[in-house]
């Protein structure tokens, strides 16, 4: 019987440590895969970042069918300085004949009375804009919202390229959902925002369009 006893119990420990080894080899391929998805979403981030820096730095200024502005703050209808830096630059475009058209893109904050589309159509005309020449997108929240919005309303007008001008930090994602949305992009930043010459202002916003404008490209479609 001792023998038996003995038997069985140096057959439970072999088959404890084969568990063991199992579980082991088991936890071991966990962790390498583990490791290896951390590297990739880094690496993937890393060019993430680079993209959105490239692309902060290029200025496609060219002839086109529309000027785009992205909305930003405006305080009891006067535009805040991002506003009023990317309104001035589109106006610098205007100015140099190289589209016919300009849009205003941004809706109303949470307590506000007006859109930022509608302040900066004001801007606009004061600053020798035809108002004939203007069309306002002042529904969208989000800079996704917005940008569906235009291209629905160049679609409508048979016009397929526009000029868009916004921060640096926000040209690629910009030009992403252009492309997603049906329309040729040729993006333009604004060099006066008091966001670029603060640095870590200007980082935080990088960072954030790294993650943005990835979900940009996998989620966002034309409806």
């Amino acid at each position: 019987m001792k023998r038996v006893a003995r038997a069985a119990a140096a057959k439970a420990a072999a088959q404890a440590r084969r568990a063991a080894a199992q579980a082991r080899r088991i936890a071991a391929i966990i962790r390498r895969f583990l490791t290896i998805l951390v590297v990739v979403v880094f690496v993937l981030w890393i060019v993430s970042v680079s993209a959105v820096v490239m692309w902060s730095g290029r200025d496609e200024a060219r002839p086109a069918q529309a000027i785009v502005v992205l909305g930003a703050a405006q305080y009891a209808g006067k535009p805040s300085p991002v506003l009023r830096a990317r309104l001035d630059h589109a106006l610098d475009l205007w100015n140099r004949h190289l589209a016919s058209l300009l849009i205003l893109t941004g809706g109303t904050g949470a307590g506000d009375t007006t859109s930022e589309a509608d302040v900066g159509r004001s801007y606009a005309r004061r600053h020798g804009v035809p108002d004939s020449a203007i069309l306002v997108e002042n529904a969208g929240r989000t800079t996704s919202e917005s940008m569906r919005a235009v291209a629905g309303m160049l679609e409508v007008r048979g016009l397929q390229s526009a000029l868009l001008v916004s921060d640096p930090f926000h040209m690629l994602r910009l030009r992403i959902l252009a492309r997603r949305f049906g329309f040729t992009p040729y993006t333009s930043p604004t060099r006066t925002s008091p966001i670029s010459p603060n640095r870590e202002e200007r980082w935080k916003y990088i960072f954030s369009e790294s993650l943005k404008a990835p979900l940009a490209f996998f989620f966002e479609r034309k409806m």
